[in-house]
Parts: C-alpha cells; structure tokens; sequence
C-alpha cells in the first residue's frame, strides 16, 4: 500500500513538474519563444547564441542591451508524446493545445513570436490560421530560410511577426539564403536581421537596459 500512495503522489509530482517547465518568462513580453518539447535544447543550441548576435549588434548601433529577463518561452505542447509525427500528423490533442495558445497569443499579442524548426512553425501558422495548412515535410531547411525572409522583409511592428528560426544548425554554423550574407554564419545572419527590425521601431519595445 505504501508503495501505491508513493507512486500516486510521484505522478501527480511529474505532472506539476511538467507544468512549472511549460513556461517561463512573462506573457507581456513583447518577445515570445515556442518551444518543441522533444527538443528543449535549442534555447541553448540555437537562441543563446541568435541572442548574443542580437544584442552585440544592439549594443553597438545603440549603446544599450535588451533585457531578456522576462522573454516567454513556452512549449507548444504540454506533453511531448503528441507532438505529431508522420503518420498521425495533428490529432485533437495538438488542436486543444493550438487553440488554448490562440487565445493567449490574440490577448497579449506580442510584437515578435519565434519558432524552432517544422512543428513550431507549422503549429503558429495553425494558431494564425494561415494557410494551406501543411504536413510534416513541408518545412525543410530551404524552406524555412526562405519563411525567415519572407518575415523579416514584411516585419510589421502594428501586428505579431512570425520568424522561423531553424531547430538545428550544422557544427560549422553556415547556412548561406542570399548573397548579402556571404561570410556570416547561421547565427549572425538571423540575429543580425532580427536585431534590425528591433533597433528599427526601439520606441515600441520597453525592453531597454543601459
């Protein structure tokens, strides 16, 4: 019996557990991260260092930094076992979860949302209702540089941008999507765009430190 209570009390920890690490930060941030669970890494792998672009190229243009305290970060999906795959591509689960996201999104509208590889993208552009609606192969490396391009040069400071940032980036950091960037690296590319449009409307984000 002991046993049974023990491992009662230990599920229902797990579960708390997997709530307190859904989210972090605060949804009035104007700077939102959506997060695959199955791949929690790239806020290490991938945004530290597209964050450390941004705010060099903000330190220097500005003599100022961004207080990246509070950014949301958010998993799409409280529980990475639905997180579609192939063959069961969107169950009712992620639709529940693409709803209840709409809704926080629609309230607090933040000015910059960014995703990591195909599912978060796929999953925003669901929240967003753009269409058509895609499956899992559609977003590949090209495409989403592409989509990243397609955000930056459509960046609108009145509405929710978009930016697809890739799930994962070869040892080497190269990723090339247009001449201009000949000689950066994946990170410095999209932190350097990123930072742009920022340093662009600063007056519209309360993000500051001196």
């Amino acid at each position: 019996m002991p046993s049974l209570v023990l491992n009662k009390y230990s599920s229902i920890d797990e579960k708390e557990k997997r709530k307190m690490k859904r989210e972090s930060g605060e949804k009035t941030y104007p700077i939102w991260l959506l997060v695959n669970p199955k791949h929690p890494a790239v806020r290490h792998n991938i945004w530290s260092p597209v964050l450390a672009e941004i705010q060099d190229r903000v330190f220097k243009e500005m003599h100022m930094r961004i207080d990246s305290t509070n950014i949301y970060v958010r998993n799409a999906v409280e529980d990475s076992d639905i997180v579609p795959k192939t063959l069961n591509w969107w169950g009712p689960e992620v639709a529940s979860e693409i709803e209840s996201f709409r809704e926080i999104a629609f309230q607090y509208k933040p000015k910059i949302l960014i995703t990591f590889g195909a599912f978060t993208y796929e999953f925003m552009r669901r929240v967003y209702e753009i269409k058509p609606e895609k499956g899992p192969k559609s977003w590949g490396t090209t495409k989403l540089g592409n989509e990243f391009g397609r955000s930056i040069q459509n960046f609108d400071i009145n509405k929710t941008n978009c930016i697809p940032l890739l799930r994962r980036v070869i040892e080497s950091g190269k990723f090339i999507v247009d001449p201009d960037s000949l000689g950066e690296n994946y990170f410095q590319y999209v932190g350097t765009k990123i930072a742009d449009k920022i340093i662009e409307n600063k007056d519209r984000f309360n993000i500051w430190v001196g």
